[in-house]
């Protein structure tokens, strides 16, 4: 597999992990209480991390051959 490919593929990878960010933050505030909505949060906030350094990556690194 070619670097581009495999950069496609790992841009994939955190754009998913962007949305499924953003629909467990929208769960944990407006369907879930308690401590369970605490959970859900924490790993939410965890795929946003890791998505924007996984995006980040991706610009940063730039163009490739």
């Amino acid at each position: 597999m070619s670097a581009s490919m495999m950069m496609m593929w790992v841009s994939f990878a955190g754009m998913i992990a962007l949305f499924l960010a953003i629909g467990l933050i929208l769960l944990s505030r407006y369907k879930l209480k308690g401590v369970l909505a605490v959970i859900v949060a924490f790993i939410a906030y965890i795929f946003l991390i890791l998505g924007g350094f996984i995006i980040g990556f991706v610009v940063l690194r730039g163009p490739t051959s």
